[in-house]
């Protein structure tokens, strides 16, 4: 029966926004089998057949309080998984059987062709390259800072120069250590005399600074969209959030359907957007996190995110 079909929660144990929509999930008495890929073995088994009978795939996934068949499956929320390292092993084996994980879990997870995926990891990592992210939002008429992506100096103190008052982003979060201290990139102000050879390295991003009076996270769920005004001071509102007040706010309906038609062109049910907001009310394009936190925002405004979450993945079906 339709109501018995669980959905998949596929996260880290810790993990305290996938808990608030597994609480939502509970009170619809959805079925849910939360499991991370890092458990593989005994907390976790996977047993696909594929050319056996006329479904193009069957078989199950076992942890050791839930069992559900794969045809069964009404969703999967891929949230944040980790991917078993196998440290224990030597580095070739750990290599070898890291891959076997993730193209054997990985791969009977993505045959599956009825459940919805919030998102489906693949769309996912392929929504997450910014240069892309900058070009789509130009094409879908949305406000975009003058972006340069070099690893050539003299193009990037040209840039910066011209545009006088610019920002480095990092193009992908990665962890990062230094003297053993995590470390993580913040947008920070970059003039021309700091660039150097060592550019050469890798390409780097510098963008035209906003003059933001505020920032906007702007949620969609499925065709919801729970937009924030963020006044921080900061410009990286990440580095310091007991600096943070909160304004529910309502995006217009040219912005909000241009988001929407964002995540359809890339085939994603949801997304975070960041927007910057000037002193004239305009509203500046920023980046897109395919699979971005959202769970403190819900804490700090009321706003029924989880919820949203919850009967989007209820229903199983595409918005």
């Amino acid at each position: 029966m339709t109501h018995k079909r669980p959905v998949l929660v596929a996260t880290e144990a810790d993990d305290v926004t996938a808990d608030m929509v597994i609480t939502e999930l509970n009170r619809r008495s959805v079925p849910v089998v939360r499991f991370n890929p890092a458990d593989i073995g005994e907390a976790l088994t996977v047993s696909a057949r594929f050319g056996t009978c006329p479904a193009s795939v069957v078989g199950q996934i076992r942890t050791p309080s839930r069992t559900t068949g794969l045809a069964d499956v009404r969703a999967v929320y891929w949230r944040r998984p980790i991917w078993p390292e196998f440290r224990h092993l030597n580095p070739d084996d750990a290599r070898f059987a890291a891959a076997q994980v993730r193209y054997g879990l990985g791969g009977t997870l993505y045959a599956l062709d009825g459940p919805l995926w919030v998102n489906h990891p693949l769309r996912n990592a392929a929504a997450d390259y910014k240069p892309a992210q900058l070009a789509l939002a130009q094409r879908l008429g949305l406000t975009v800072p003058p972006t340069l992506v070099t690893n050539d100096p003299g193009e990037a103190r040209e840039f910066i120069t011209a545009h006088r008052r610019v920002i480095y982003k990092t193009l992908r979060w990665t962890p990062y250590e230094r003297d053993g201290v995590p470390m993580t990139g913040w947008a920070e102000p970059v003039t021309a005399n700091e660039v150097d050879d060592s550019v050469r390295v890798a390409p780097h991003l510098f963008q035209a600074r906003v003059d933001k009076i505020a920032d906007v996270r702007a949620l969609v769920v499925g065709r919801r969209v729970f937009a924030i005004r963020i006044d921080s001071g900061l410009l990286d509102w990440r580095k310091d959030y007991s600096r943070h007040s909160y304004t529910v706010i309502d995006l217009p309906n040219r912005m909000v359907s241009a988001l929407l038609a964002y995540l359809d062109h890339l085939g994603l049910v949801s997304g975070s957007f960041d927007l910057a907001l000037d002193r004239a009310g305009h509203y500046w394009w920023l980046e897109l996190n395919p699979n971005g936190q959202w769970g403190w925002l819900e804490e700090q405004t009321g706003l029924g995110m989880s919820a949203a979450f919850a009967d989007l993945l209820t229903r199983g079906d595409n918005p």
